[in-house]
C-alpha cells in the first residue's frame, strides 16, 4: 500500500483502498461493496462505493506500480528468454447490457454466446512464477458506437472501437514501455494475427502464437499451403513425443513437431530472423495444433514448446484471480467503476503472487519433506488472521449492518412501487 500511495489525492482514499484489498482477501461467501464494508468494520458502503465512483484516483498508474513491483520480483534473477509475456481474454456473465461493454458476444469462458463482459489480460510468467499485470476491457463495436449507452457508463470520448488484438498489442507496448522485458510472448488463435505478430517482432521479441489449420504459410521453397496440409510433411522420424507437464492424475506427454516456414510479418529494416510452425499432435486422437513461431536467433524445438505450454498460465490466472482476489465479482456498471475494481482486484493478486514466489524461494527443504510447491491459495490461508485482518464479527457491528440493509432495502422498495404506479398509469 505505501508502494500505491501516491496514486491517491488524500489518504482516507488510500485507507479505504487498504481495508478493501483486506475484504478481497478475506473468506467471504461473496465479494461486493456491501460485504467489503461489513468486513471491514465501515458502517455502510458509501466510503468503497465512493472510491470506485468519484474519488481522485489514478487507477492507471495504480496498476502500474503494482505491475512492476510483482514482475520485478517475477523475473528476479531468471534468464530474459525463460520470461514469457502470455496475452489472452476472460469473460464475466452480465444480466443487463447497461454496464459497460457488456452485450450478446462469444467468449470461450462462457462457453458461446452470453450477454458477458470480455476483458483483454496480460500475464507475465517466468519459472519462480506467474501474474496478471494488465487489462483492458472490450468494447464491442456496436457498443462503442452507441452515443447514449457510452454517456450513461461513462466511457471517456478518446475511446474508440479497437479488436481483442489491437488492445494486446496496446498492453503489450505499454509493458515493454515499463520496462518490462520478456524473451517470448505467447497467445491463442485470436491473437495470431499479422500485425500483432509484426509489432512483436519491432521489439525484438519472439513469439509462439496458435493459428487456424487453414492458415496459410510459406516453405522455405515457396511453396504456400494450409497450416493442417503443412503437418502432413512432418515425417514419422520428425515427431519427438515430450513431456509438457503434470496433473494429478499423471503427466501429460504430446507428439510435437517443427517445419520451417518463411516469416511473413517482417518489420521493415529487420532481417528475417527464424520462423518456424509448430505442430503438436494428441496421443490418442491425433488432433494436431499449430503454433508461429519465430526467433531473432535459433532455439531448439523444447524451448518452442516450453513456451506454447507456459500459453496455459494466464487460463490458471484467470481463474485464481476470480478465486483469491475477486476479479469477476464487481457488481459494477461504469467505465471507471469496473477499471478501479479491477486494479484493486490485481493489486491483490499482485500481493499473493510475489508472495508466493518469495516462500518458494525460502522451501529450500519441500523436496526432502515431500511437499509440493506452496500454492497461492494455501498461502492465502496461511495470511489470513495474520497479514490479512479477520473480518469484523462483533454483535454491535452486525446488527448495525442488519438495520442499514434493511432500511435501504424498504427504500429500494418504495422506491420501485412508485415506479410501477406511475408507469401504469394511463395516458392523460
Amino acid at each position: 500500500m505505501a508502494l500505491v500511495a501516491p496514486c491517491f489525492a488524500r489518504r482516507e482514499t488510500r485507507l479505504t483502498c487498504r481495508d478493501m484489498v483486506n475484504g478481497l482477501l478475506c473468506e467471504l461467501d461473496d465479494r461486493n461493496c456491501w460485504t467489503l464494508a461489513e468486513a471491514a468494520g465501515h458502517a455502510s458502503p458509501y466510503r468503497m462505493q465512493h472510491l470506485l465512483s468519484r474519488a481522485r484516483v489514478d487507477d492507471r498508474q495504480l496498476l502500474d506500480a503494482a505491475a512492476d513491483w510483482v514482475a520485478e520480483r517475477i523475473t528476479a534473477g531468471q534468464d530474459q528468454d525463460d520470461v514469457v509475456l502470455i496475452v489472452d481474454e476472460t469473460a464475466d456473465e452480465k444480466s443487463s447490457a447497461d454496464c459497460a461493454g457488456a452485450a450478446r458476444q462469444y467468449s470461450g469462458t462462457v462457453g458461446g454466446i452470453a450477454m458477458c463482459q470480455v476483458a483483454v489480460t496480460l500475464t507475465c510468467a517466468s519459472p519462480a512464477g506467474h501474474a496478471l499485470i494488465g487489462r483492458a476491457l472490450y468494447l464491442p463495436e456496436g457498443w462503442a458506437a452507441d452515443e447514449e449507452r457510452r454517456e450513461l457508463a461513462g466511457v471517456p470520448d478518446e475511446v474508440m472501437f479497437a479488436t481483442k488484438p489491437q488492445l494486446a498489442g496496446d498492453l503489450l507496448q505499454h509493458a515493454h514501455d515499463r520496462g518490462i522485458r520478456a524473451g517470448f510472448t505467447a497467445g491463442d488463435e485470436v491473437y495470431g494475427g499479422l500485425d500483432l505478430r509484426k509489432s512483436i517482432r519491432e521489439r525484438g521479441t519472439g513469439y509462439v502464437m496458435a493459428v487456424r489449420s487453414n492458415y496459410m504459410v510459406t516453405l522455405p521453397s515457396g511453396r504456400r499451403l494450409a497450416a493442417k496440409d503443412a503437418s502432413l510433411l512432418a515425417k514419422a522420424g520428425m515427431w519427438q513425443r515430450m513431456r509438457t507437464g503434470s496433473a494429478t492424475k499423471g503427466a501429460k506427454d504430446y507428439h510435437w513437431a517443427m517445419i520451417e516456414i518463411r516469416p511473413d510479418d517482417t518489420p521493415e529494416g529487420q532481417d528475417d530472423g527464424h520462423a518456424a510452425l509448430l505442430l503438436r499432435r494428441h496421443r490418442y486422437t491425433g488432433t494436431v495444433s499449430s503454433y508461429l513461431c519465430w526467433t531473432p536467433h535459433p532455439v531448439p524445438l523444447a524451448k518452442l514448446i516450453k513456451v506454447a505450454v507456459a500459453r496455459w498460465r494466464i487460463e490458471e490466472d484467470h481463474q485464481l484471480y476470480k478465486q483469491v482476489s475477486g476479479l469477476d465479482s464487481g457488481q459494477v456498471t461504469t467505465w471507471t467503476s469496473w477499471h478501479r475494481w479491477t486494479a484493486v482486484s490485481l493489486l491483490a493478486g499482485a500481493f499473493l503472487a510475489a508472495a508466493a514466489v518469495c516462500q518458494r524461494a525460502a522451501d529450500s527443504s519441500a523436496d526432502m519433506l515431500k511437499l509440493i510447491p506452496v500454492t497461492v491459495p494455501e498461502l492465502l490461508r496461511q495470511l489470513r488472521g495474520t497479514v490479512v485482518p479477520e473480518p469484523r464479527h462483533d454483535q454491535q457491528h452486525r446488527d448495525g449492518w442488519m438495520l442499514w440493509r434493511r432500511h435501504h432495502q424498504y427504500g429500494a422498495r418504495q422506491a420501485h412501487q412508485r415506479w410501477h404506479a406511475y408507469a401504469d398509469e394511463a395516458p392523460r
